[in-house]
């Protein structure tokens, strides 16, 4: 099972994700904050509030994207 174990927030709407295979990616979720969960996150002040889970990132407002999404969108570090 794909988990994000690691995250470090790189800018504006960029994260540095640590998979559990070691891989590393950068994730741009700018294009994915739409909608009425995720449109919260356009404001940064909500973005940087972020956490990790047992599985994936989760925000404080519940938001959360499947580790695989994430791992497909990313780009290698």
């Amino acid at each position: 099972m794909l988990r994000v174990v690691d995250v470090d927030y790189i800018k504006d709407y960029e994260l540095l994700l640590k998979f559990n295979d070691g891989v590393i990616k950068k994730v741009d979720l700018h294009p994915y904050l739409t909608g009425n969960v995720f449109g919260e996150l356009i404001d940064l002040n909500k973005f940087i509030q972020y956490g990790l889970t047992h599985v994936t990132i989760e925000w404080a407002n519940g938001a959360d994207f499947a580790p695989e999404f994430l791992y497909e969108i990313g780009t290698a570090a």
